[in-house]
């Protein structure tokens, strides 16, 4: 599982280097990462590419079988759209990195039979925190505050 979250967190740190939100993803299926993404909001003015949703699009169309039998890894807490996403395609486990920053859908998730595991991850909460202290604008901006 470490190194699935670590692939998350070498997504998130690139959209910071990008000039981005760091929130990455990373979609796997037996062991097999079939994706990773970051939250692209910024670099392509996109309203939709949270990491979750970045990640997705970059696995690629799969079966429904194999969305069913994926964990997506994701350094915060999913919103409501990616959580949304996430439910559609029948994912049944998130681990999350944290929580702390952003609540997401957690409880959502969990009500629809979603197994959610949240880490706390001290790299993801330093990474966050570090974001949200020098970019506090561009965070609201990204959480809808």
């Amino acid at each position: 599982m470490e190194h699935f979250m670590k692939a998350a967190l070498t997504a998130a740190r690139a959209s910071l280097a990008e000039g981005g939100v760091p929130i990455g993803a990373a979609l796997v299926h037996r062991g097999v990462v079939l994706g990773t993404g970051h939250n692209q909001r910024v670099q392509l003015g996109s309203t939709v590419l949270h990491a979750e949703m970045d990640a997705l699009e970059n696995a690629g169309r799969q079966s429904a079988d194999i969305y069913r039998d994926a964990t997506l890894y994701t350094t915060l807490a999913p919103c409501a759209m990616c959580t949304g996403a996430i439910l559609l395609y029948g994912i049944p486990r998130v681990v999350i990195g944290e929580n702390r920053a952003f609540q997401g859908e957690v409880a959502w998730l969990r009500e629809r039979g979603v197994e959610v595991e949240v880490l706390q991850d001290a790299e993801c909460i330093a990474l966050m925190e570090r974001f949200i202290t020098e970019q506090p604008a561009l965070w609201h901006e990204d959480i809808g505050v």
